[in-house]
Protein backbone atom coordinates (compact mmCIF):
# COMPACT_ATOMS: atom_id res chain seq x y z
CA UNK A 1 0.00 0.00 0.00
CA UNK A 2 1.82 3.40 -1.30
CA UNK A 3 2.26 5.78 2.00
CA UNK A 4 -0.18 8.53 2.54
CA UNK A 5 2.42 10.91 3.10
CA UNK A 6 3.29 12.21 -0.42
CA UNK A 7 5.64 15.09 0.75
CA UNK A 8 8.13 15.01 3.13
CA UNK A 9 8.41 17.46 6.12
CA UNK A 10 11.58 19.23 5.24
CA UNK A 11 12.51 20.83 8.89
CA UNK A 12 16.07 21.02 8.79
CA UNK A 13 15.51 23.13 5.47
CA UNK A 14 13.37 25.41 7.42
CA UNK A 15 15.74 25.62 9.99
CA UNK A 16 18.30 26.90 8.03
CA UNK A 17 16.24 29.10 6.13
CA UNK A 18 15.72 31.17 9.34
CA UNK A 19 19.11 31.00 10.01
CA UNK A 20 20.40 32.40 7.54
CA UNK A 21 17.72 35.52 8.51
CA UNK A 22 19.11 36.17 11.77
CA UNK A 23 22.14 36.41 10.10
CA UNK A 24 21.31 39.25 8.05
CA UNK A 25 19.63 40.67 10.93
CA UNK A 26 16.65 40.21 10.01
CA UNK A 27 14.66 39.10 13.87
CA UNK A 28 11.28 40.05 14.07
CA UNK A 29 9.95 40.37 17.53
CA UNK A 30 7.17 38.04 17.01
CA UNK A 31 7.65 34.02 16.44
CA UNK A 32 4.58 31.99 15.68
CA UNK A 33 4.35 28.47 14.78
CA UNK A 34 1.36 26.92 13.58
CA UNK A 35 1.18 24.37 11.27
CA UNK A 36 -0.93 21.42 12.24
CA UNK A 37 -0.87 17.94 10.71
CA UNK A 38 -3.10 15.03 10.98
CA UNK A 39 -3.65 11.39 8.99
CA UNK A 40 -5.68 9.72 12.10
CA UNK A 41 -8.34 9.04 9.85
CA UNK A 42 -6.77 6.49 8.05
CA UNK A 43 -6.68 3.59 9.96
CA UNK A 44 -7.40 2.92 13.61
CA UNK A 45 -4.24 2.77 16.25
CA UNK A 46 -3.81 -0.89 16.23
CA UNK A 47 -2.49 -0.67 12.48
CA UNK A 48 -0.95 2.72 12.19
CA UNK A 49 1.87 3.24 9.36
CA UNK A 50 4.92 4.34 11.11
CA UNK A 51 5.27 6.99 8.63
CA UNK A 52 2.05 8.64 9.15
CA UNK A 53 3.10 8.87 13.20
CA UNK A 54 6.52 9.96 11.68
CA UNK A 55 4.99 12.74 9.08
CA UNK A 56 2.88 13.75 12.23
CA UNK A 57 5.46 14.53 14.69
CA UNK A 58 8.12 15.91 11.95
CA UNK A 59 5.37 18.48 11.19
CA UNK A 60 3.62 19.24 14.24
CA UNK A 61 6.47 19.04 16.62
CA UNK A 62 10.32 19.15 14.90
CA UNK A 63 8.80 21.82 12.40
CA UNK A 64 7.81 24.06 15.36
CA UNK A 65 11.18 23.49 16.90
CA UNK A 66 12.81 24.39 13.80
CA UNK A 67 10.79 27.62 13.31
CA UNK A 68 11.71 28.71 16.71
CA UNK A 69 15.71 27.37 17.27
CA UNK A 70 17.36 29.82 15.56
CA UNK A 71 15.34 32.97 16.98
CA UNK A 72 15.69 31.96 20.70
CA UNK A 73 19.25 32.70 21.12
CA UNK A 74 18.82 36.11 19.00
CA UNK A 75 16.01 37.44 21.64
CA UNK A 76 17.67 36.05 24.58
CA UNK A 77 20.20 38.30 24.21
CA UNK A 78 18.38 41.59 23.42
CA UNK A 79 16.21 40.35 26.25
CA UNK A 80 12.85 40.57 24.54
CA UNK A 81 10.60 38.70 21.89
CA UNK A 82 7.91 36.29 21.72
CA UNK A 83 7.32 33.08 20.39
CA UNK A 84 4.00 31.25 20.03
CA UNK A 85 2.41 28.18 19.25
CA UNK A 86 -0.21 26.52 18.08
CA UNK A 87 -1.50 23.46 20.25
CA UNK A 88 -5.04 22.24 20.66
CA UNK A 89 -7.81 21.18 22.83
CA UNK A 90 -6.86 17.52 21.58
CA UNK A 91 -3.52 17.73 23.32
CA UNK A 92 -5.07 17.59 26.84
CA UNK A 93 -6.17 13.95 26.88
CA UNK A 94 -5.56 11.67 24.42
CA UNK A 95 -9.07 10.85 22.15
CA UNK A 96 -9.78 7.44 20.33
CA UNK A 97 -9.43 7.93 16.99
CA UNK A 98 -6.62 11.26 16.85
CA UNK A 99 -3.36 9.21 18.12
CA UNK A 100 -1.06 10.70 16.56
CA UNK A 101 -2.30 14.29 16.47
CA UNK A 102 -3.07 14.36 20.50
CA UNK A 103 0.36 13.02 20.89
CA UNK A 104 1.73 15.83 18.99
CA UNK A 105 -0.45 18.77 20.40
CA UNK A 106 0.84 17.54 24.00
CA UNK A 107 3.89 17.47 23.19
CA UNK A 108 3.80 21.42 21.70
CA UNK A 109 2.21 22.13 25.15
CA UNK A 110 5.00 20.82 27.10
CA UNK A 111 7.66 21.69 25.17
CA UNK A 112 6.31 25.08 24.79
CA UNK A 113 6.18 24.99 28.46
CA UNK A 114 9.69 24.15 29.03
CA UNK A 115 10.66 26.88 27.17
CA UNK A 116 8.98 29.40 28.28
CA UNK A 117 10.32 28.19 31.85
CA UNK A 118 13.96 28.55 29.70
CA UNK A 119 13.28 31.97 28.76
CA UNK A 120 11.09 33.96 31.03
CA UNK A 121 13.70 35.20 32.96
CA UNK A 122 15.51 36.75 29.98
CA UNK A 123 12.61 38.62 28.75
CA UNK A 124 11.61 36.30 25.73
CA UNK A 125 7.58 35.58 26.61
CA UNK A 126 6.40 32.10 25.19
CA UNK A 127 2.73 31.50 24.27
CA UNK A 128 0.45 28.46 23.77
CA UNK A 129 -2.68 29.06 22.19
CA UNK A 130 -4.78 26.04 22.24
CA UNK A 131 -8.01 26.33 19.95
CA UNK A 132 -11.11 24.27 20.16
CA UNK A 133 -13.12 23.95 17.25
CA UNK A 134 -12.98 26.32 14.60
CA UNK A 135 -15.53 26.72 11.66
CA UNK A 136 -13.36 25.83 8.30
CA UNK A 137 -13.87 23.43 5.52
CA UNK A 138 -11.83 20.85 7.38
CA UNK A 139 -14.11 20.75 10.29
CA UNK A 140 -17.01 21.04 8.41
CA UNK A 141 -16.43 17.40 7.59
CA UNK A 142 -17.03 16.55 10.90
CA UNK A 143 -20.25 14.33 11.50
CA UNK A 144 -20.44 15.08 14.59
CA UNK A 145 -21.26 17.87 16.76
CA UNK A 146 -19.02 20.67 17.89
CA UNK A 147 -19.36 22.88 20.97
CA UNK A 148 -18.29 26.30 21.18
CA UNK A 149 -17.56 26.44 17.36
CA UNK A 150 -16.35 29.31 16.38
CA UNK A 151 -15.66 31.71 13.30
CA UNK A 152 -11.75 32.04 12.38
CA UNK A 153 -12.41 36.06 12.61
CA UNK A 154 -13.59 35.40 16.07
CA UNK A 155 -10.93 32.91 17.22
CA UNK A 156 -8.26 35.03 15.67
CA UNK A 157 -8.99 38.15 17.66
CA UNK A 158 -8.90 36.31 20.53
CA UNK A 159 -5.99 34.59 19.93
CA UNK A 160 -4.63 38.01 19.43
CA UNK A 161 -5.27 39.56 21.90
CA UNK A 162 -4.09 36.96 24.19
CA UNK A 163 -0.34 36.98 22.39
CA UNK A 164 -0.62 40.94 23.08
CA UNK A 165 -0.98 40.18 26.72
CA UNK A 166 1.94 37.46 26.43
CA UNK A 167 -0.22 34.90 28.47
CA UNK A 168 1.48 31.75 28.93
CA UNK A 169 -1.63 29.16 28.00
CA UNK A 170 -4.86 29.82 26.60
CA UNK A 171 -7.61 27.96 25.39
CA UNK A 172 -9.88 29.32 23.38
CA UNK A 173 -12.68 29.87 23.38
CA UNK A 174 -12.68 30.41 27.45
CA UNK A 175 -15.78 28.06 27.60
CA UNK A 176 -13.50 24.99 25.77
CA UNK A 177 -10.98 26.47 28.74
CA UNK A 178 -13.12 25.23 31.21
CA UNK A 179 -13.94 21.78 29.62
CA UNK A 180 -9.93 21.59 29.20
CA UNK A 181 -9.64 22.44 33.24
CA UNK A 182 -12.06 19.61 33.85
CA UNK A 183 -10.66 16.82 31.95
CA UNK A 184 -7.47 16.94 33.06
CA UNK A 185 -8.70 16.30 36.55
CA UNK A 186 -10.97 13.88 35.72
CA UNK A 187 -9.94 9.71 36.88
CA UNK A 188 -8.94 7.93 34.10
CA UNK A 189 -12.10 5.18 34.91
CA UNK A 190 -14.79 8.33 34.24
CA UNK A 191 -12.69 9.71 31.54
CA UNK A 192 -12.68 6.24 28.90
CA UNK A 193 -16.66 6.08 30.26
CA UNK A 194 -17.52 9.39 29.26
CA UNK A 195 -15.38 9.32 26.02
CA UNK A 196 -16.08 5.46 24.86
CA UNK A 197 -19.35 6.69 22.62
CA UNK A 198 -17.84 10.14 21.22
CA UNK A 199 -18.31 9.89 16.98
CA UNK A 200 -14.98 9.73 15.00
CA UNK A 201 -14.49 11.09 11.91
CA UNK A 202 -14.86 8.91 9.02
CA UNK A 203 -12.35 6.35 7.90
CA UNK A 204 -10.07 7.01 4.46
CA UNK A 205 -11.84 4.52 2.69
CA UNK A 206 -15.06 4.80 4.60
Amino acid sequence: MPSPITEPVVYQAAFEALARAVQLDEQPALIQALRGLGYDRRNDLTQYPPEVLRAVLETNNLGMAATFQPFIAPMRARRSGRLVGIASVAGVRGLPGHAAYSLSKAGVINWCESLRTECRADGVRVVTIAPGYIDTPLTRQNAYRMPFLMSPEAFAARALDAIDRGVSFRVIPWQMGVVARVLRVLPDWLYDRLIAGRPRKARQGQ
